[in-house]
């Protein structure tokens, strides 16, 4: 995954300007075949609908890209609404979302989000925007339109598992792992590990995606590794490949009466002094 180090001083510098993601910008036809390789299990979907299932909910997707995740939502949905800064994703999120009735798309930030106060039940985020110090912007926007009793949920890669996370630590040897999950949890959320299965059609579609998102020399390891453990050789016939990926699903809930302490977002950092050097390497 290519990483943008300037990314840490824009959003807690208060920073407006849209960060460009590095592979769905760039390689939007790569990032679909990771987007069906991804989950095949379907176990990250289940994690989320055991904390909070949106059947007849208003759900909002921020970051939603060019709307993969928005069909599954509107399946069961009352509403759905995707919001995305990148005016091309935006484009194809909304030929891909063309004949759904309950379901819009919108350009927007999540610093600064294009819709009203309390609109929403359920707010998702995955491996879109903020994950990590510097994103309190977008967590206050998350909470401001959510209604009281809804559910943020965030979706992020976890950097302390094995082996896309060892493949992510050496490309941001500053990322801190635990640094982050202190921040959420000053933040008053939980969270769950979960272990998911990507599957990749053959070889050739996992190089595609590893080389989207690690630096030239990681991918290289990373494609080798994947191709030892799936017993990959030079002559093989096209088979499906496998991959073992590691997720963290945060969520938080917002209080239906008073603010619980420590849950405001606008609270967590200012109470604990040191923020951790790291921000996600997932930033749009």
């Amino acid at each position: 995954m290519r990483w943008f180090p300037r990314a840490v001083s824009s959003f807690r510098d208060g920073g407006k300007d849209v960060l460009p993601s590095p592979n769905i910008w760039y390689y939007q036809k790569a990032y679909e075949v990771e987007n069906r390789a991804q989950d095949v299990d379907d176990e990250i979907w289940r994690v989320l609908g055991e904390h909070r299932d949106w059947a007849g909910a208003d759900v909002l997707d921020i970051g939603c890209g060019d709307g993969f995740h928005l069909p599954r939502f509107a399946a069961t949905a009352r509403s759905v609404l995707g919001v995305e800064p990148h005016e091309p994703l935006v484009r194809d999120a909304r030929r891909r979302i063309d004949g759904l009735p309950n379901v819009e798309v919108r350009q927007g930030r999540a610093q600064r989000l294009p819709v009203p106060d309390a609109a929403f039940d359920v707010v998702h985020a995955r491996t879109a925007y903020f994950f990590g110090p510097g994103c309190e912007p977008g967590l206050r926007e998350a909470e401001r339109v959510l209604r009281p009793g809804g559910t943020l949920m965030i979706v992020d890669l976890d950097v302390a598992s094995e082996p896309y996370g060892r493949w992510m630590r050496q490309d941001l040897p500053d990322y801190d792992p635990p640094g982050v999950e202190k921040f959420f949890a000053r933040q008053g959320f939980g969270c769950r590990n979960v272990m998911t299965r990507w599957l990749f059609e053959n070889a050739a579609a996992m190089e595609a995606v590893l080389k989207i998102e690690f630096s030239a020399p990681v991918s290289a390891k990373a494609i080798a590794e994947v191709g030892r453990l799936n017993e990959i050789s030079s002559n093989a016939e096209e088979k499906p490949v496998t991959l073992p990926v590691g997720y963290r699903v945060h969520t938080r809930v917002k209080p239906t009466g008073l603010v619980v302490p420590g849950h405001s977002v606008s609270s967590g950092d200012a109470s604990s002094g040191a923020v951790p050097s790291s921000v996600s390497p997932r930033m749009p």
